[in-house]
């Protein structure tokens, strides 16, 4: 038996495969090719495009997936949501659909869009939120290059962004954020009933997962002076209490923690200062919660 899953192809696909090593799946994928090339026997992928994933899943030829959760949204899609993926195309965060005009558009407020003509990928998700916002406006898909079509094609758009620099780029103004989206796992129905298919997918979420979490952190381990121990203890903030453990010296110990990359470089001095002696930092894979 084998289980199989879509990895997604495009923006996401370059992310999704190192997460994926980080798991401890190494995938290889030869150019133009969409089979890839998984180390698990148990495994067989097809990459595509996460806008049609969820339509794969839903209908079996997928046991899993990896898309975002505004597709899900948007095809209203009967499928298993296995667990929340933040990242996105340019690193590990979620992304925002907003409401852009051009700079120098009249338009200031969503409620200004009654009459007008929207472009957007998001067709569906946009009708029903305008809908419920009693707002009749005109919807019109996307096929790409959103961001160019105000004002000459379109008074507005509905587009996906992470950081907003491509609409700035483009002379447009943010009025809205009607939904935000995150990287998500689905899995077929049917096959979350198998148990054999359900436990190696429950797998691969412990994975994951932890190798999210261990993209923000980092080890550290040193070697401290027992007499200075509480001080360069009372620095260290940790997931849990820091790892101590006896060296041949005995006026000496060995501390070991995982701790937030980004609080490194304002501690490591205090470290050193507090007594700490060959301070080693060192990149993590996975951090099982």
């Amino acid at each position: 038996m084998k289980l199989k899953i879509g990895l997604p192809k495009g923006s996401l696909q370059e992310t999704t495969f190192r997460l994926f090593k980080n798991a401890g799946y190494n995938i290889k994928l030869l150019e133009r090719s969409y089979v890839p090339a998984i180390d698990d026997p148990e495994i067989e992928g097809l990459v595509i495009r996460a806008q049609e994933m969820t339509r794969y899943v839903e209908d079996g030829i997928l046991d899993m997936g990896i898309t975002g959760w505004d597709w899900v949204l948007e095809q209203n899609a009967d499928v298993v949501e296995l667990t929340r993926l933040k990242y996105g195309k340019v690193g590990f965060k979620g992304v925002k659909w907003v409401v852009a005009v051009p700079a120098d558009s009249k338009i200031k407020r969503i409620e200004d869009l009654k009459g007008k003509k929207i472009a957007t990928e998001l067709v569906s998700f946009t009708k029903r939120y305008l809908k419920k916002q009693g707002i009749d406006a005109q919807i019109e898909f996307s096929w790409g290059a959103t961001e160019v079509k105000p004002p000459l094609l379109a008074d507005a758009i509905v587009e996906v962004t992470e950081t907003g620099a491509s609409l700035k780029a483009n002379n447009l103004r943010i009025i809205d954020t009607i939904l935000e989206s995150e990287t998500v796992l689905i899995a077929n129905k049917k096959a979350w009933k198998d148990p054999w298919k359900k436990r190696k997918m429950e797998n691969i979420v412990i994975l994951l997962k932890g190798a999210l979490v261990a993209e923000e952190k980092v080890g550290l381990k040193m070697n401290v002076p027992t007499k200075k121990l509480k001080e360069v203890t009372g620095i260290l903030p940790s997931l849990h209490t820091p790892t101590v453990s006896s060296l041949s010296d005995k006026d000496w110990v060995a501390i070991e923690v995982i701790l937030d990359e980004k609080v490194v470089r304002d501690i490591i001095p205090d470290l050193k200062r507090a007594g700490a002696q060959g301070i080693v930092e060192y990149p993590l894979n996975k951090v099982i919660m």
